[in-house]
């Protein structure tokens, strides 16, 4: 599980993958979500700029993000 503080309001989903290092570029992270390998509480989100705030838990490939 990853702990990830989030400093302002919101963060933009392909942004959260890059920030915790689960893709190493934003058309990598941009794939990702298209394919449907990105869950937000559990739904599947294909909106790469979701914007995750805290409390909200993030999944892909078996790590899970907490936002914080």
């Amino acid at each position: 599980m990853i702990n990830f503080k989030l400093t302002g309001e919101h963060i933009a989903l392909f942004q959260l993958l890059k920030a915790t290092h689960l893709c190493g570029t934003g058309g990598e992270a941009k794939m990702m979500i298209d394919e449907g390998l990105v869950t937000v509480d559990g739904e599947v989100e294909t909106r790469l700029r979701k914007k995750i705030r805290v409390g909200q838990t993030v999944e892909t490939n078996g790590e899970q993000i907490t936002v914080l």
